[in-house]
């Protein structure tokens, strides 16, 4: 289904019946990294996921796209379902925007469930990488683009997962490079919610990776304890929905 933000079309999708669950994918994904979850869990959910702007179906909205701006894009999709509170899930990205969407609009939120993602904001040596991978998309995107994603995964998943690996790459080479860079002038420019995350007396959970390279999990310890935030640590690196379905699925249903 398609959905009009800023006379731009989102892509979205609506299944099952009951409280809703919002489901959002990260960097160089789209709502497809889903698809393996919505069928059972809409059993019991209305499960909506959404290609953010410049990403899978969706198409660009701005030069940036800022975590806020993507939270809108959420919010509109919802408000046009009559959708007015809702469980969050976000995967790393996505996880950005929950928590973008829980600072706008907190009493629309049940519960926030961060997987392999953070509330902090970038380092500044975090910052000069993704200003460089600006400049590389300009000339050679498909390099950046393996790069990318091959750097998300701890080396045994590399080897166990070669084909589905190569399935993200396809699908992310599909993706306007001007989108791909509007997300990451997105990233660099978001701010600490840490507070957000500390603030936030509902149920909340952190899903990591031991072996991620993205979000190390030494670091995720120090911030559950900040935020007094439940940690659940899982083998793997930074793609957990894949590297750890099984998992995912369990914590997923027992959300309720």
């Amino acid at each position: 289904m398609t959905h009009t933000f800023k006379n731009t079309p989102i892509y979205y999708n609506v299944t099952g019946s009951g409280p809703a669950m919002v489901l959002l994918h990260g960097f160089l994904e789209s709502s497809t990294i889903w698809n393996e979850y919505t069928s059972s869990l809409s059993e019991k959910h209305t499960v909506i996921t959404i290609d953010f702007p410049g990403h899978g179906k969706s198409e660009i909205v701005s030069e940036t796209h800022s975590m806020q701006l993507m939270a809108k894009v959420v919010k509109s999709v919802l408000h046009k379902l009559n959708i007015e509170s809702a469980i969050f899930i976000g995967h790393s990205m996505g996880g950005y925007v929950a928590l973008a969407y829980t600072e706008l609009f907190p009493d629309e939120v049940k519960k926030l469930i961060l997987l392999n993602s953070t509330p902090t904001a970038d380092s500044e040596e975090r910052k000069q990488n993704r200003k460089r991978a600006l400049e590389v998309l300009d000339y050679n995107a498909e390099a950046f683009i393996s790069m990318a994603i091959m750097n998300l995964f701890s080396e045994n998943s590399k080897k166990k997962f070669t084909s589905e690996v190569e399935a993200l790459k396809q699908k992310a080479l599909q993706f306007p490079v001007a989108g791909i860079q509007a997300a990451i002038r997105g990233m660099i420019d978001r701010k600490d919610r840490t507070d957000v995350l500390a603030n936030f007396s509902k149920e909340k959970v952190m899903v990591c990776g031991n072996e991620d390279p993205i979000m190390p999990i030494s670091d995720s310890k120090i911030i559950s304890e900040k935020t007094n935030t439940q940690l659940i640590q899982l083998e793997g690196g930074h793609m957990s929905w894949l590297e750890n379905a099984d998992e995912i699925h369990k914590i997923l249903h027992f959300i309720e």
